[in-house]
Protein backbone atom coordinates (compact mmCIF):
# COMPACT_ATOMS: atom_id res chain seq x y z
CA UNK A 1 0.00 0.00 0.00
CA UNK A 2 1.02 3.63 -0.45
CA UNK A 3 2.74 5.41 2.47
CA UNK A 4 -0.70 7.66 2.28
CA UNK A 5 -2.53 5.03 3.59
CA UNK A 6 -0.72 4.80 6.50
CA UNK A 7 -0.76 7.21 8.95
CA UNK A 8 1.14 8.15 12.79
CA UNK A 9 -0.37 7.46 16.05
CA UNK A 10 -0.73 10.99 16.53
CA UNK A 11 -2.94 11.43 13.27
CA UNK A 12 -5.22 8.38 14.16
CA UNK A 13 -5.60 9.92 17.49
CA UNK A 14 -6.36 13.13 16.39
CA UNK A 15 -8.87 11.61 13.51
CA UNK A 16 -11.09 9.38 15.90
CA UNK A 17 -10.77 12.18 18.49
CA UNK A 18 -9.48 9.44 21.69
CA UNK A 19 -6.84 8.99 24.02
CA UNK A 20 -3.83 6.40 22.94
CA UNK A 21 -5.15 3.87 25.38
CA UNK A 22 -8.40 3.82 22.98
CA UNK A 23 -6.63 3.33 19.82
CA UNK A 24 -4.71 0.34 21.45
CA UNK A 25 -7.77 -0.83 22.37
CA UNK A 26 -9.37 -1.19 19.12
CA UNK A 27 -5.56 -2.51 17.37
CA UNK A 28 -6.14 -5.30 19.90
CA UNK A 29 -9.63 -6.68 19.00
CA UNK A 30 -8.50 -6.23 15.12
CA UNK A 31 -10.55 -3.43 14.23
CA UNK A 32 -7.60 -1.20 13.21
CA UNK A 33 -4.35 -2.80 11.25
CA UNK A 34 -0.99 -1.47 12.12
CA UNK A 35 2.40 -2.41 11.33
CA UNK A 36 6.04 -1.19 11.72
CA UNK A 37 6.84 2.34 10.41
CA UNK A 38 9.71 1.67 8.07
CA UNK A 39 11.10 5.52 8.95
CA UNK A 40 11.23 4.62 12.83
CA UNK A 41 11.51 1.22 13.68
CA UNK A 42 9.96 2.50 17.29
CA UNK A 43 7.12 3.76 16.00
CA UNK A 44 4.17 2.18 13.95
CA UNK A 45 1.69 3.19 11.06
CA UNK A 46 -1.88 2.94 11.59
CA UNK A 47 -4.15 2.00 8.49
CA UNK A 48 -6.09 5.14 7.30
CA UNK A 49 -9.13 3.13 5.58
CA UNK A 50 -9.68 1.55 9.07
CA UNK A 51 -9.44 4.71 10.92
CA UNK A 52 -11.95 6.34 8.34
CA UNK A 53 -14.38 3.71 9.22
CA UNK A 54 -14.42 4.22 13.16
CA UNK A 55 -14.74 7.83 12.53
CA UNK A 56 -17.66 7.51 10.05
CA UNK A 57 -19.24 4.65 12.67
CA UNK A 58 -18.53 6.84 15.81
CA UNK A 59 -20.36 10.24 13.53
CA UNK A 60 -23.23 8.12 12.59
CA UNK A 61 -23.51 7.42 16.70
CA UNK A 62 -23.49 10.52 17.67
CA UNK A 63 -26.33 11.56 14.85
CA UNK A 64 -28.55 8.89 15.90
CA UNK A 65 -28.18 9.08 19.55
CA UNK A 66 -28.64 13.05 19.26
CA UNK A 67 -31.80 11.94 16.88
CA UNK A 68 -33.04 10.06 19.79
CA UNK A 69 -32.12 12.24 21.99
CA UNK A 70 -34.26 15.30 21.02
CA UNK A 71 -37.55 12.62 19.88
CA UNK A 72 -38.15 12.83 22.92
CA UNK A 73 -38.92 16.28 23.43
CA UNK A 74 -41.61 17.34 20.60
CA UNK A 75 -38.77 15.92 18.09
CA UNK A 76 -38.86 12.88 15.30
CA UNK A 77 -40.92 10.62 15.13
CA UNK A 78 -40.28 7.20 17.72
CA UNK A 79 -42.46 4.50 16.80
CA UNK A 80 -44.79 3.52 13.82
CA UNK A 81 -48.65 3.94 14.40
CA UNK A 82 -51.76 3.90 12.11
CA UNK A 83 -54.01 5.52 14.50
CA UNK A 84 -53.39 9.50 14.54
CA UNK A 85 -51.75 11.80 13.01
CA UNK A 86 -51.62 15.72 12.78
CA UNK A 87 -50.64 16.76 9.05
CA UNK A 88 -51.43 19.75 7.57
CA UNK A 89 -52.91 21.95 10.68
CA UNK A 90 -54.61 19.30 10.80
CA UNK A 91 -55.57 15.89 12.87
CA UNK A 92 -56.87 12.79 11.45
CA UNK A 93 -58.02 9.30 13.34
CA UNK A 94 -57.09 6.38 11.01
CA UNK A 95 -57.32 9.10 7.69
CA UNK A 96 -60.30 10.78 8.78
CA UNK A 97 -60.64 14.49 9.74
CA UNK A 98 -61.67 13.95 13.65
CA UNK A 99 -63.24 17.86 13.14
CA UNK A 100 -65.79 16.23 10.75
CA UNK A 101 -66.33 13.28 12.81
CA UNK A 102 -66.83 15.54 15.54
CA UNK A 103 -70.23 16.80 13.30
CA UNK A 104 -72.01 13.29 13.46
CA UNK A 105 -70.02 10.70 15.81
CA UNK A 106 -70.19 9.67 19.36
CA UNK A 107 -66.80 8.79 21.59
CA UNK A 108 -68.39 5.03 21.15
CA UNK A 109 -68.12 5.33 17.46
CA UNK A 110 -64.48 7.32 17.41
CA UNK A 111 -63.04 4.49 20.12
CA UNK A 112 -64.11 1.39 17.37
CA UNK A 113 -62.51 3.64 14.42
CA UNK A 114 -59.51 4.33 16.67
CA UNK A 115 -58.58 0.34 17.57
CA UNK A 116 -59.26 -0.12 14.32
CA UNK A 117 -62.76 -2.01 14.57
CA UNK A 118 -65.34 -1.40 12.19
CA UNK A 119 -69.55 -2.49 12.24
CA UNK A 120 -72.21 -2.68 15.00
CA UNK A 121 -71.28 -1.63 18.81
CA UNK A 122 -70.26 -4.17 20.73
CA UNK A 123 -72.24 -5.76 23.90
CA UNK A 124 -70.51 -5.04 27.31
CA UNK A 125 -69.72 -7.03 30.12
CA UNK A 126 -71.98 -6.47 33.56
CA UNK A 127 -70.23 -3.90 35.11
CA UNK A 128 -70.12 -3.22 39.10
CA UNK A 129 -71.03 -0.08 41.12
CA UNK A 130 -67.72 2.65 40.90
CA UNK A 131 -65.82 3.18 43.62
CA UNK A 132 -67.27 5.65 46.51
CA UNK A 133 -64.94 8.97 46.04
CA UNK A 134 -65.72 12.39 47.04
CA UNK A 135 -65.00 14.11 43.57
CA UNK A 136 -64.58 12.65 39.94
CA UNK A 137 -60.52 12.29 39.71
CA UNK A 138 -60.21 10.01 42.61
CA UNK A 139 -63.31 7.77 41.44
CA UNK A 140 -61.80 7.43 37.86
CA UNK A 141 -58.34 6.30 39.73
CA UNK A 142 -59.79 3.53 41.89
CA UNK A 143 -61.92 2.03 39.21
CA UNK A 144 -58.65 1.69 36.75
CA UNK A 145 -56.92 0.52 39.56
CA UNK A 146 -59.63 -2.12 40.68
CA UNK A 147 -59.61 -3.47 37.05
CA UNK A 148 -55.70 -3.39 36.83
CA UNK A 149 -55.43 -5.82 40.16
CA UNK A 150 -57.70 -8.46 38.56
CA UNK A 151 -58.08 -7.85 34.53
CA UNK A 152 -55.70 -10.42 32.77
CA UNK A 153 -52.64 -10.14 30.37
CA UNK A 154 -53.74 -8.53 26.99
CA UNK A 155 -50.49 -10.67 25.18
CA UNK A 156 -51.83 -13.45 23.54
CA UNK A 157 -55.43 -12.46 24.04
CA UNK A 158 -58.06 -12.92 20.82
CA UNK A 159 -58.85 -9.55 19.33
CA UNK A 160 -62.72 -9.97 19.92
CA UNK A 161 -61.82 -10.69 23.50
CA UNK A 162 -59.92 -7.52 23.85
CA UNK A 163 -62.55 -5.02 21.60
CA UNK A 164 -65.35 -5.84 24.64
CA UNK A 165 -62.78 -5.75 27.13
CA UNK A 166 -62.30 -2.34 25.60
CA UNK A 167 -65.85 -1.34 24.99
CA UNK A 168 -66.32 -2.33 29.01
CA UNK A 169 -63.40 -0.49 30.25
CA UNK A 170 -64.71 2.82 29.05
CA UNK A 171 -67.59 2.32 30.31
CA UNK A 172 -66.15 1.42 33.66
CA UNK A 173 -64.30 5.36 33.44
CA UNK A 174 -67.61 6.75 32.22
CA UNK A 175 -69.32 4.63 35.11
CA UNK A 176 -66.52 6.32 37.89
CA UNK A 177 -66.83 9.95 36.41
CA UNK A 178 -70.84 10.01 36.34
CA UNK A 179 -70.51 8.27 39.95
CA UNK A 180 -73.26 5.76 38.71
CA UNK A 181 -73.34 3.05 35.78
CA UNK A 182 -75.49 3.75 33.23
CA UNK A 183 -76.90 3.23 29.92
CA UNK A 184 -76.64 5.22 26.66
CA UNK A 185 -74.36 7.31 24.93
CA UNK A 186 -71.33 8.28 27.08
CA UNK A 187 -71.77 12.13 26.16
CA UNK A 188 -75.43 12.00 27.57
CA UNK A 189 -74.38 10.07 30.29
CA UNK A 190 -72.06 12.91 31.67
CA UNK A 191 -74.60 15.51 30.59
CA UNK A 192 -77.33 13.78 32.77
CA UNK A 193 -74.64 13.87 35.72
CA UNK A 194 -73.68 17.09 35.11
CA UNK A 195 -77.41 18.52 35.31
CA UNK A 196 -77.36 19.26 31.21
CA UNK A 197 -79.86 16.48 30.56
CA UNK A 198 -79.71 14.28 27.31
CA UNK A 199 -79.78 15.11 23.82
CA UNK A 200 -79.69 18.76 24.34
CA UNK A 201 -77.51 21.70 23.43
CA UNK A 202 -74.71 20.99 26.43
CA UNK A 203 -74.99 17.27 25.37
CA UNK A 204 -73.84 17.82 22.04
CA UNK A 205 -71.43 19.59 23.40
CA UNK A 206 -69.71 17.27 25.72
CA UNK A 207 -69.89 14.78 22.87
CA UNK A 208 -68.13 17.54 20.59
CA UNK A 209 -65.27 17.63 23.57
CA UNK A 210 -64.96 14.13 23.74
CA UNK A 211 -64.47 13.52 20.13
CA UNK A 212 -62.05 16.04 20.10
CA UNK A 213 -59.15 14.72 22.73
CA UNK A 214 -60.25 11.48 22.15
CA UNK A 215 -56.63 10.99 21.28
CA UNK A 216 -53.47 13.04 20.11
CA UNK A 217 -50.83 11.37 18.28
CA UNK A 218 -47.76 9.92 20.36
CA UNK A 219 -48.42 12.36 23.62
CA UNK A 220 -47.26 11.54 27.13
CA UNK A 221 -50.07 9.64 28.39
CA UNK A 222 -49.98 7.68 25.15
CA UNK A 223 -46.70 6.84 25.19
CA UNK A 224 -47.08 5.49 29.13
CA UNK A 225 -49.74 3.49 27.63
CA UNK A 226 -47.82 1.95 25.28
CA UNK A 227 -44.93 1.08 27.41
CA UNK A 228 -47.23 -0.29 29.83
CA UNK A 229 -48.94 -2.39 26.88
CA UNK A 230 -45.42 -3.21 25.59
CA UNK A 231 -44.69 -5.23 28.69
CA UNK A 232 -48.19 -7.70 27.76
CA UNK A 233 -49.67 -5.25 30.63
CA UNK A 234 -53.73 -5.58 31.01
CA UNK A 235 -55.76 -2.99 29.29
CA UNK A 236 -56.71 -1.30 32.41
CA UNK A 237 -53.38 -1.77 33.48
CA UNK A 238 -52.36 0.29 30.36
CA UNK A 239 -55.37 3.02 30.63
CA UNK A 240 -54.39 3.55 34.36
CA UNK A 241 -50.77 4.16 33.17
CA UNK A 242 -52.05 6.49 30.69
CA UNK A 243 -54.31 8.45 33.33
CA UNK A 244 -51.36 9.03 35.82
CA UNK A 245 -49.28 10.87 33.12
CA UNK A 246 -52.51 12.98 31.94
CA UNK A 247 -52.46 13.84 35.94
CA UNK A 248 -49.43 16.31 35.23
CA UNK A 249 -49.48 19.62 34.98
CA UNK A 250 -48.16 19.63 32.05
CA UNK A 251 -50.61 17.28 30.40
CA UNK A 252 -54.09 17.02 31.07
CA UNK A 253 -53.36 19.37 34.61
CA UNK A 254 -52.42 22.03 32.02
CA UNK A 255 -56.29 23.20 32.09
CA UNK A 256 -55.34 24.33 36.01
CA UNK A 257 -52.60 26.74 34.31
CA UNK A 258 -55.35 27.93 32.01
CA UNK A 259 -57.41 28.86 34.99
CA UNK A 260 -54.84 30.47 36.99
CA UNK A 261 -54.07 33.04 33.84
CA UNK A 262 -57.76 33.76 33.76
CA UNK A 263 -58.00 34.25 37.01
CA UNK A 264 -54.86 36.98 36.74
CA UNK A 265 -56.55 38.60 33.53
CA UNK A 266 -59.92 38.94 35.66
CA UNK A 267 -57.71 40.76 38.39
CA UNK A 268 -55.66 43.01 36.44
CA UNK A 269 -57.33 43.05 33.15
CA UNK A 270 -56.16 40.69 30.14
CA UNK A 271 -53.49 43.42 28.49
CA UNK A 272 -51.52 43.80 32.04
CA UNK A 273 -51.87 40.12 32.97
CA UNK A 274 -50.53 39.31 29.15
CA UNK A 275 -47.57 41.91 29.83
CA UNK A 276 -46.87 40.53 33.58
CA UNK A 277 -46.44 37.32 31.95
CA UNK A 278 -44.19 38.39 29.10
CA UNK A 279 -42.48 40.33 30.96
CA UNK A 280 -41.12 37.85 32.96
CA UNK A 281 -40.64 35.11 30.23
CA UNK A 282 -43.97 33.06 31.62
CA UNK A 283 -45.98 30.69 29.42
CA UNK A 284 -49.25 31.99 27.88
CA UNK A 285 -51.34 28.63 29.03
CA UNK A 286 -54.17 28.07 26.94
CA UNK A 287 -52.40 29.45 24.00
CA UNK A 288 -50.34 28.28 20.98
CA UNK A 289 -49.18 24.64 20.08
CA UNK A 290 -46.31 23.27 18.59
CA UNK A 291 -48.09 20.74 16.41
CA UNK A 292 -50.25 23.70 14.81
CA UNK A 293 -48.36 27.04 14.24
CA UNK A 294 -51.38 28.25 12.55
CA UNK A 295 -53.71 27.30 15.45
CA UNK A 296 -55.35 24.58 16.92
CA UNK A 297 -58.39 23.44 14.51
CA UNK A 298 -59.24 21.18 17.41
CA UNK A 299 -60.04 24.63 19.60
CA UNK A 300 -61.53 26.32 16.69
CA UNK A 301 -63.98 23.64 15.84
CA UNK A 302 -65.31 23.80 19.56
CA UNK A 303 -65.39 27.94 20.04
CA UNK A 304 -67.75 28.04 16.89
CA UNK A 305 -70.54 25.85 18.57
CA UNK A 306 -70.46 28.49 21.95
CA UNK A 307 -70.14 31.72 23.05
CA UNK A 308 -67.09 31.79 25.78
CA UNK A 309 -67.98 33.62 29.12
CA UNK A 310 -67.19 37.45 28.83
CA UNK A 311 -64.18 37.37 31.01
CA UNK A 312 -62.52 34.59 28.90
CA UNK A 313 -63.59 36.26 25.28
CA UNK A 314 -61.75 39.33 26.49
CA UNK A 315 -58.80 37.29 27.16
CA UNK A 316 -58.77 35.76 24.17
CA UNK A 317 -58.91 38.83 22.11
CA UNK A 318 -56.00 40.69 24.31
CA UNK A 319 -54.12 37.48 23.50
CA UNK A 320 -54.05 37.62 19.68
CA UNK A 321 -53.67 41.12 19.50
CA UNK A 322 -50.77 41.59 21.47
CA UNK A 323 -48.87 38.04 20.60
CA UNK A 324 -51.19 36.62 18.15
CA UNK A 325 -51.51 33.28 19.48
CA UNK A 326 -54.57 31.49 18.78
CA UNK A 327 -56.14 29.59 21.20
CA UNK A 328 -55.32 25.90 21.89
CA UNK A 329 -57.91 22.82 23.21
CA UNK A 330 -57.02 23.79 27.04
CA UNK A 331 -58.32 27.00 26.59
CA UNK A 332 -61.27 25.75 24.62
CA UNK A 333 -62.04 23.15 27.28
CA UNK A 334 -62.08 25.73 30.21
CA UNK A 335 -64.56 28.00 28.32
CA UNK A 336 -66.95 25.05 27.55
CA UNK A 337 -66.98 24.28 30.76
CA UNK A 338 -67.08 27.35 32.46
CA UNK A 339 -69.79 28.36 29.93
CA UNK A 340 -72.36 24.78 30.41
CA UNK A 341 -71.22 25.59 34.42
CA UNK A 342 -69.95 22.17 34.58
CA UNK A 343 -67.78 21.11 38.17
CA UNK A 344 -64.61 22.73 38.33
CA UNK A 345 -62.95 19.26 37.82
CA UNK A 346 -64.72 18.49 34.56
CA UNK A 347 -62.21 19.56 32.59
CA UNK A 348 -59.58 16.72 33.90
CA UNK A 349 -62.51 14.42 33.61
CA UNK A 350 -63.85 14.79 30.04
CA UNK A 351 -60.01 14.55 28.91
CA UNK A 352 -59.85 11.25 30.93
CA UNK A 353 -62.81 9.89 29.48
CA UNK A 354 -62.39 11.33 25.98
CA UNK A 355 -58.61 10.17 26.25
CA UNK A 356 -59.07 6.10 27.51
CA UNK A 357 -60.55 5.67 24.24
CA UNK A 358 -57.08 6.50 22.63
CA UNK A 359 -55.16 4.62 25.13
CA UNK A 360 -56.80 1.37 24.86
CA UNK A 361 -56.03 1.85 21.14
CA UNK A 362 -52.24 2.75 21.56
CA UNK A 363 -52.15 -0.48 24.03
CA UNK A 364 -54.13 -3.02 21.37
CA UNK A 365 -52.08 -1.41 18.67
CA UNK A 366 -48.26 -1.68 20.98
CA UNK A 367 -49.45 -5.37 21.64
CA UNK A 368 -49.70 -6.39 17.95
CA UNK A 369 -46.61 -5.00 17.57
CA UNK A 370 -44.68 -7.51 20.13
CA UNK A 371 -41.69 -5.45 21.35
CA UNK A 372 -41.10 -4.28 24.39
CA UNK A 373 -40.69 -0.23 24.73
CA UNK A 374 -37.29 -0.62 26.30
CA UNK A 375 -34.73 2.31 25.44
CA UNK A 376 -31.32 2.42 26.79
CA UNK A 377 -30.16 5.32 29.30
CA UNK A 378 -27.35 8.20 27.95
CA UNK A 379 -25.30 7.77 31.22
CA UNK A 380 -24.09 11.66 32.52
CA UNK A 381 -23.55 10.26 36.09
CA UNK A 382 -20.20 9.88 37.87
CA UNK A 383 -17.50 7.72 36.16
CA UNK A 384 -18.69 4.06 37.63
CA UNK A 385 -16.13 2.45 40.13
CA UNK A 386 -13.33 -0.13 39.13
CA UNK A 387 -14.15 -3.63 40.04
Amino acid sequence: MPQADWISAEDARDRLGVRAQTLYAYVSRGRVQVRPDPGDSRRSLYRAADIAALTERKSRSRKISEVAAGAINWGEPVLASAITTVAGGRLFYRGRDAIRLAETETLESVARLLRGGHGAALKRTERPPPPAADDMRSRAFLALAGRAAVDPPARGRAALALAVEAATLLDVLTDAIAGEVGGGAIHNRLAFAWGLGPGGPGADLVRRILILVADHELNASAFAARVAASTGASLSASALAGLATLSGPRHGGATAAVRKFAAEAALLGPREAIAGRLTDDRALPGFGHNLYPDGDPRAAALLDRFAPPPELARLQDAVRTVTGLAPNVDFALIAACEALRLPPDAPFALFSVARCAGWIAHAIEQGQADTLIRPRARYIGPQPEAS
